[in-house]
């Protein structure tokens, strides 16, 4: 494949050095993306550089995931107006390690394929460089004329934030000499990343011009936008993470499901590795039939698939239907207590004493004298007549029917289903 016509269709070109699609066509290319190690875990943010590195790589080439180890430790002024708190090592050593283990479910690193993907961190090279060193060897070729031009300063500087310290100024020096390293030691021509980053990225393929007369290209992607002109990747409960500890597989899984049919257009193409035929085959269905939501479930099936596991995706889907009636008591004694909480989050719950339920009460004075879930028992039979009423989604024929320790859902929940959308918890404490 031609990695420059695969990522322009999938509307993941921003900018693109002149020639830079010669040297890709020429030979196996190295290109290198930096990473912001200040978590032990990427979000749906980092996807973008992480999707493009993966087309990089299906396309013949070889990718280098760079975390910046150092650079983290400054901070990027672009589009940022407050720098980054300083990381010790032992945390960043950390955070790399938990990032790469995600990233191994993405990219291949451990083939013996000549284009295997790196993980590099600059802090390794940065750290034994002093500032004089640095100043001599690296500044000297960049005029502060050439940094000021750059958007990214000269928005700092025009009253946007709160100015700019003389170590954020640095970080394009800093960055360029990234890509001067990787370009000496790892034969790395090509710098990938967002649109941000173009200032910083054509500081690098400068710096390497001006210090060892090499040529070097930089590619970026545009910056992504929900349809409301959002940033992507951020939600009202903040980053959607990567790491199912953080965010879980079923919440992952309903944030692709729920995104609007514009942006699903727009995502299939960028975080899916399907094919163009099947991608505009999948729209086109879509259109027809919007109500079926089939690009977002197509969606949301590759994502989930692809940063989790297929088993973790149908666990997902089970647990999304279950609030759409189509689930057993079986699918929902195996969810977990986090999945169980956020399906039926904003769900009614009421508290009831352990010791009331281990020595077995009644199904009606549980509902009615302890939890008022129902406002009489006269009422709660007349539900359960017709058929009305489940717990744990079981119909309940007999409103005398003992619950005991054996009714919870891990160890501590009862699900009561009052007609179709209606739902309650009763918590055991």
């Amino acid at each position: 494949m031609n990695f420059v016509e695969e990522l322009k269709w999938r509307g993941m070109i921003q900018d693109i050095m002149p020639g830079a699609e010669d040297q890709l066509e020429k030979e196996m290319t190295t290109a290198y993306l930096g990473i912001d190690p200040t978590a032990d875990s990427l979000h749906i943010g980092h996807l973008v550089g992480v999707m493009i590195l993966k087309h990089f790589q299906a396309c013949g080439h070889k990718p280098i995931f760079l975390v910046g180890g150092a650079t983290g430790m400054i901070g990027d002024p672009s589009g940022k107006s407050l720098e980054r708190n300083l990381l010790d090592e032992k945390t960043l050593r950390h955070n790399q390690e938990a990032i790469r283990n995600q990233l191994r479910k993405i990219v291949d690193f451990d083939s013996d394929s000549p284009n295997a993907a790196e993980m590099v961190n600059n802090y390794d090279w940065m750290k034994g460089i002093g500032f004089l060193d640095f100043i001599r060897d690296v500044g000297k070729y960049i005029t502060v004329n050439y940094m000021m031009a750059k958007d990214s300063v000269k928005k700092r500087f025009s009253g946007e934030g709160e100015g700019m310290s003389f170590t954020e100024f640095t970080y394009q020096l800093v960055q360029g000499y990234d890509f001067l390293h990787l370009y000496q030691n790892k034969n790395c021509k090509v710098q990938l990343g967002g649109s941000d980053q173009w200032g910083n990225i054509s500081t690098g393929t400068e710096l390497i011009r001006r210090k060892i007369g090499g040529e070097a290209w930089g590619i970026t992607c545009p910056l992504i936008k929900k349809a409301d002109g959002v940033k992507f990747g951020k939600t009202e409960s903040g980053n959607v993470w990567l790491d199912p500890n953080y965010t879980s597989p079923y919440k992952f899984y309903q944030f692709w499901l729920n995104v609007s049919d514009e942006d699903a257009e727009k995502y299939i193409k960028i975080f899916t590795m399907l094919g163009k035929e099947i991608i505009d085959r999948v729209i086109s269905e879509h259109r027809e039939a919007p109500h079926t939501r089939i690009l977002q479930k197509t969606l949301a099936k590759e994502v989930t698939c692809m940063i989790h596991s297929e088993e973790e995706y149908h666990k997902a889907v089970e647990a999304s239907e279950i609030l759409f009636g189509k689930a057993t008591t079986e699918t929902l004694a195996k969810l977990d207590e986090r999945t169980f909480l956020q399906v039926f989050e904003g769900v009614p719950t009421f508290e009831v004493e352990c010791s009331k339920i281990d020595t077995g009460i009644s199904f009606s004075t549980l509902c009615v004298d302890e939890t008022q879930i129902f406002q009489s028992k006269g009422e709660l039979r007349r539900l359960i007549q017709g058929g009305g009423i489940s717990i744990n989604k079981s119909k309940v024929t007999d409103p005398d029917m003992v619950i005991d320790r054996t009714s919870l859902l891990s160890g501590k929940f009862i699900l009561i289903q009052k007609g179709k959308k209606n739902y309650f918890i009763i918590k055991a404490i």
